[in-house]
């Protein structure tokens, strides 16, 4: 008769469902069933497979008496297929026939799914109080669900993965939920209609939450409470129960497990030192745990038993704490080579010493299941200690703790490589000083926590709402602040801001105050410095006050460079500073020469980057091979000021002065100045090419001033005067992140995104830090931001195309529209909220003009055209009639920034670049890493062709696919890196992102081989299709920095990556020039 099943009983049944049929009795069940009285006519069953068949009742007999079965084999019962159980298989089996007649006769047809009809034979097993057998056919049924495709499809929606017990990741599956509700109503012989309900909502829990991972745990637990919340607390109680006991049944077998493993590794024992210096035996138990964790879902091409024994090479018999996990550490690291996925692996294994570090947490003791509540407890410890320390603010201590403790999702790190989490580790989490061990105060979640609270501290309502949304976005990396935000962010110094921009005017006050001395202020705690320095009198010109002559902008310029070196930033890296000169300087000859490495020391600036600010007017003359005329600024003091039609008319008022002897000048075929130029861009990477005309005709802001210069990496175009320093914040989209599975854009997503990263960024500006009043005073009065992008390689891999290509053109013309449209609509709703800036009256914004309109402006004035489509995918008549209702918050919005060290701690390709190469080594603080392309791999791993010869292949080839003939065309396409890319594709799609943007962007250019005439059409094409910008010519030769991992098995074996490199304290945080001309980082801006 049917019972209750016991533990026992239902561990026994579990076990005997999943055993194949021919393992276990076989019983025709069928012959219970005389002929029906009742025909079935006109009734379906449609099968898992897709087939479909006329229902037969014998079939349903057979479903039932199978499920009997199972349950009297898990109580060990002989006699099974007796009268008494061939009865009440009739008599089930004939319920379920009733009922589908009454339905089949109302409808004159029916036709039911498989798992329709399995719900119908549960229903009429509960009926007839056999809620055992009905416990019985849910766990078949649950198990034949695995692999039905009806149910993968259900999950698709849910990006969640579900980390099993046994390290597994698998896909979420609604049903299974279900399946696990009904067993539980079924125990206490309840109607279990109510589990699809509870499924649902704890699907809906799980999604809400964001995470990339769930456990099993977690998800048991979110159970518990929806039983409880919707009030079937006996059901909730029975479920509790269980879990205990199943907990209980792990326990045991795990001791048992351990001890029959002990004498297989005593002979691995390792006398390990602890800090303490107590002695300890350690057995590699807990190195078992670190691999499974770093394991979960990922595909690698070595087993865990290998694994360990590549993660246990060069650990002698004793040795410390730390040189042990230090070990393991640069072990997993070596791995990155064999497989793109064993980067994740090796992150997770530093994540695990991390936790270990910060948390009261041990993988051992606690388990990764207990991560989740680890944080939850920790959290509001690791505050009060920052803030005792004098690390953190008092004011984090403000929010209600709670809540924002609950909001941590320490499954999030799952998704960090090791490049990203070495990054953070070495750079970024607060360390605590205070004590002889010093240690890290954070954890990656805390870290992006801290930040998000530092933002909205000053959030007049809902701000753990707001804090909650924006450290969503940081942990699925969604969008991430810049180097100084994730720096200072929550703390007691609240330097958020990444870039400056000043000008120099005509006297040796402004020089010595604007040029000098507020630059050491802004180099002592700010990010990079941009400035002009053209309004300073070129060499040769008459002083007044002495009536003496000009020495020039040149040694001005040399004592700007030294101050950079002298006044580090923060006290952690040189100051970094760009100069700007406009072409028709007369020391333009020598400010070309600035970077070069003979000459005269006195005259070059071997740690200032330069870059030309060069007229229209130039380039028109160029292109026709006119003579060009370099002037004394005093002579012409309005040029620096005027631009478009204006310039030229002066330009051409000041050549004619010249010709009447009235004023000084020198004539020069301007293709000789050019040419100077793009030599100098060879040879040193400088002076970078600017253009000053877009920059200020297309400006939102040609009302109250002028654009003087861009900033240290070009993305910024802000006006700039003599009380007035230009200050921009800065952040970016991960745009990958934002990719739907079919490769379209997920709109909602960004919108959600841009929506509170423009806000975050825009509190920036009143909770920030001024080293000037003049700095101050400009950012409080247009309150410009800067919102970038970046991932377009990773994003266009999604999107199937190759950067090289038409269609990956278009695209960044799409994804620019797309992310300008939602920003600039929320800079306006904010507007509505907070007030629009106090300049915009009389703006572009204010005239109706947004930046997409300002192209044909730009083309007008110059009399020459702008070689791109216009027009877009986007109705924008709700953004503008917004925007003409509300203002615009920002003056200024977009800009694209590099973004070398965030992308590599969000783990995306940088800024819009295309990938360096497929295989090479990075070198950074940490020492030397692989970086291998996950994506290639990927596809390489779809047809076949990866294994230890396709890895020797790419390292003897240097990363480049050319000439792997084993690789097919179309993967040969998809991963061209940046020197085998042409030009052009580089500089269109920059064009189509620059129609959107109202600032300007990070452009770098790359050439495989030095040509005077290729640097030439580069340049020429750039000015063509209205670029504002441009950034670092980089050359293959050059590129060091980032090489070639030839013998990267050589390096990386044995010692472990090579012995890391040593630096100075200054070094560490030191933003190298020559470093970023080849392809390295600089935190100066992102």
């Amino acid at each position: 008769m049917p019972r209750t099943l016991s533990f026992d009983e239902d561990r026994a049944l579990k076990r005997l469902v999943t055993m194949p049929r021919d393992q276990k009795p076989d019983f025709s069940w069928r012959e219970a069933i005389p002929t029906p009285s009742h025909p079935l006519q006109g009734i379906i069953v449609t099968r898992h497979n897709g087939e479909e068949e006329s229902f037969n009742l014998s079939d349903v007999a057979d479903e039932i008496g199978e499920a009997l079965t199972d349950l009297l084999l898990s109580r060990e019962e002989k006699n099974i297929f007796n009268e008494q159980n061939r009865g009440f298989v009739a008599n089930v089996a004939h319920s379920v026939a009733l009922s589908l007649a009454e339905e089949a006769e109302k409808a004159g047809s029916l036709r039911l799914s498989e798992n329709d009809l399995s719900l119908l034979i549960e229903k009429a097993l509960i009926e007839n109080d056999a809620h055992d057998v009905a416990k019985s056919l849910v766990f078949k049924r649950s198990v034949r669900s695995g692999t039905r495709s009806e149910d993968l499809m259900e999950s698709a929606p849910m990006s969640v993965r579900l980390i099993r017990r046994n390290g597994s990741v698998v896909p979420w599956i609604e049903s299974k939920i279900e399946h696990a509700c009904r067993r539980a109503f079924l125990d206490m012989k309840e109607n279990p209609a109510a589990s699809a309900i509870i499924a649902r909502s704890v699907s809906e829990r799980v999604r809400v939450r964001e995470s990339a991972f769930v456990h099993i745990e977690d998800v048991q637990d979110l159970v518990q409470e929806e039983l409880m919340r919707q009030g079937y607390y006996k059901v909730a109680e029975s479920y509790i129960l269980y879990r205990a006991q199943r907990a209980s049944h792990r326990t045991e077998n795990a001791k048992t497990e351990a001890e029959a493993a002990t004498s297989d590794v005593q002979d691995a024992l390792i006398m390990v030192t602890q800090r303490d210096g107590e002695n300890i035996l350690w057995d590699g138990s807990e190195l078992k745990k670190r691999i499974q964790f770093a394991m979960i879902g990922l595909d690698l091409n070595l087993d865990a038993a290998q694994i360990e024994r590549e993660l246990r090479r060069s650990i002698g018999s004793e040795v410390t704490e730390d040189i042990l996990k230090n070990t393991i550490i640069l072990n997993s690291r070596t791995l990155i080579e064999r497989d793109a996925d064993f980067a994740k692996f090796s992150a997770r294994i530093l994540l695990s010493y991390i936790y270990e570090e910060v948390l009261d947490w041990r993988i051992a003791r606690d388990g990764i299941e207990s991560l989740r509540d680890a944080h939850r407890k920790a959290f509001k410890n690791y505050l009060r200690t920052g803030v005792s320390i004098e690390r953190l603010t008092p004011k984090l201590l403000s929010y209600d703790l709670d809540v924002l403790a609950d909001a941590i999702d320490p499954t999030a790190d799952m998704d960090f490589d090791y490049l990203g989490i070495q990054t953070l580790y070495d750079r970024y989490l607060i360390v605590d000083k205070t004590k002889k061990q010093t240690r890290r105060l954070e954890t990656p979640q805390f870290f992006w926590m801290r930040v998000a609270m530092g933002l909205f501290i000053e959030e007049p309502t809902a701000k753990e709402d707001w804090v909650v949304r924006l450290y969503n976005l940081y942990k699925s990396r969604r969008f991430c602040s810049s180097t100084p935000t994730l720096f200072n962010s929550g703390t007691l110094h609240s330097q958020l801001s990444s870039c400056y921009l000043y000008k120099v005017d005509d006297s040796i006050e402004s020089i010595m105050q604007r040029g000098i001395a507020e630059n050491a202020y802004l180099s002592k705690w700010a990010g990079g410095l941009g400035g002009s320095w053209t309004a300073v009198r070129g060499t040769g010109s008459y002083i007044k006050g002495t009536n003496g002559e000009s020495q020039g902008v040149i040694p001005f310029l040399k004592l700007h460079n030294d101050q950079l070196v002298a006044v580090n930033q923060g006290g952690k890296r040189r100051g970094s500073g760009c100069a700007y000169l406009e072409t028709w300087h007369n020391d333009i000859e020598d400010f070309l020469q600035l970077r070069r490495n003979t000459g005269d020391d006195r005259r070059r600036t071997h740690d200032l980057n330069t870059a030309n600010w060069v007229p229209d007017l130039f380039m028109k003359r160029m292109e026709a091979r006119e003579n060009w005329t370099l002037f004394r600024t005093n002579e012409a003091p309005d040029l620096h000021e005027a631009y478009g039609r204006k310039f030229e008319e002066r330009y051409l008022h000041y050549e004619e002065l010249a010709r009447q002897g009235k004023i000084s000048s020198k004539e020069i075929p301007a293709i000789e100045i050019w040419k100077q130029m793009l030599k100098m861009l060879l040879e040193t990477g400088h002076p970078w090419i600017t253009f000053k005309d877009p920059c200020n005709l297309r400006s939102p802001q040609d009302h109250v001033g002028v654009i003087h210069s861009s900033n240290l990496c070009t993305e910024i175009t802000l006006n700039t005067s003599e009380d007035e320093t230009a200050v921009c914040n800065l952040g970016s989209v991960v745009l990958d992140s934002h990719m739907k599975a079919d490769g379209t854009l997920d709109h909602e997503m960004l919108k959600e995104t841009i929506t509170v990263a423009i806000r975050a960024l825009d509190n920036v500006i009143d909770i920030n830090f001024y080293p000037t009043e003049a700095a101050k005073r400009s950012n409080i009065r247009h309150r410009p931001i800067g919102l970038g992008v970046m991932g377009v390689q990773n994003a266009l891999f999604k999107r199937g195309f190759g950067f090289a290509s038409q269609e990956a053109v278009e695209f960044n013309d799409e994804f620019m529209e797309s992310i300008a449209f939602h920003a600039y609509s929320a800079s306006s709703d904010l507007a509505a909220e907070r007030g629009p800036y106090s300049s915009f009256r009389g703006s572009k914004w204010d005239r109706g003009l947004l930046p997409q309109d300002t192209i044909d402006l730009l083309e007008r004035e110059r009399g020459v055209k702008i070689d791109v489509p216009r027009g877009g995918r986007l109705d924008w008549t709700p953004v503008r009639e917004k925007i003409k209702r509300q203002g615009m918050r920002n003056s200024n919005v977009l800009a694209i920034a590099p973004t070398a060290t965030i992308s590599n701690i969000t783990g995306t390709t940088p800024c819009i670049e295309p990938n360096y190469k497929n295989l090479y080594a990075k070198e950074n603080l940490g020492g030397k890493f692989t970086i291998l392309s996950t994506e290639l791999v990927r596809d390489l791993k779809k047809i076949g062709k990866w294994d230890t010869r396709m890895l020797e292949q790419l390292k003897y080839f240097e990363g480049e696919l050319t000439n792997i003939e084993e690789i097919p065309d179309s993967i040969r396409e998809k991963h061209r890196t940046v020197f085998t890319i042409g030009h052009e594709f580089v500089i269109d799609a920059a064009a189509r992102r620059q129609k959107w943007i109202d600032q300007s962007q990070s452009v770098n250019l790359f050439i495989g081989e030095p040509d005077m005439r290729v640097v030439s059409k580069m340049y020429r094409r750039a000015w063509h299709t209205g670029l504002k910008t441009t950034y670092y010519l980089r050359t293959l030769g050059a590129s060091s920095i980032e090489g070639p991992t030839t013998n990267v098995k050589k390096e990386l074996r044995g010692v472990v990556a090579g012995p890391k490199p040593e630096f100075t304290a200054e070094q560490k945080m030191a933003c190298s020039i020559e470093a970023m001309r080849n392809g390295g980082e600089c935190e100066a801006c992102q």
